[in-house]
């Protein structure tokens, strides 16, 4: 008799299981189909200037963006792109920008949506020590 009370628990909890994980993969297939397929990434230091990267990874509904890079209230670039599958890289020299925060906003003119990168720049100096016995 346990052993069947054991046999309905443990079914009871994969039919529960297996129709929540459904759910969860379908509410994040409805919000990447509205997303802009756009990624944003840091690629390092080129003589003294910095170097971003936007991967594009569109379809025949996100094919047409307009890219804004902005300086406090002050537009540093703006242009308007065509294409499905392509990178830009932006090169902003560092003594320029100083330590103000840039945001670079990225709107796809077909479905009205935008994704807003902020790029906040931290300097520091760490200094090591090490003691050692001898």
């Amino acid at each position: 008799m346990e052993k069947i009370f054991r046999n309905k628990r443990l079914i009871v909890i994969a039919f529960f299981t297996a129709f929540s994980v459904a759910s969860v993969q379908n509410a994040t297939a409805t919000d990447r189909h509205d997303a802009i397929p756009v990624e944003m990434k840091f690629m390092g230091h080129l003589n003294n200037q910095l170097l971003f990267k936007l991967n594009f990874n569109g379809n025949s509904e996100h094919n047409d963006f307009t890219i804004i890079i902005r300086d406090h209230n002050t537009t540093l670039y703006r242009e308007n792109i065509k294409g499905e599958n392509f990178s830009k890289s932006f090169l902003l020299n560092a003594d320029e920008i100083g330590d103000s925060k840039l945001t670079f906003e990225i709107i796809s003119k077909k479905s009205k949506k935008s994704v807003v990168y902020e790029v906040n720049r931290n300097t520091s100096v760490v200094e090591e020590m090490m003691i050692s016995k001898l």
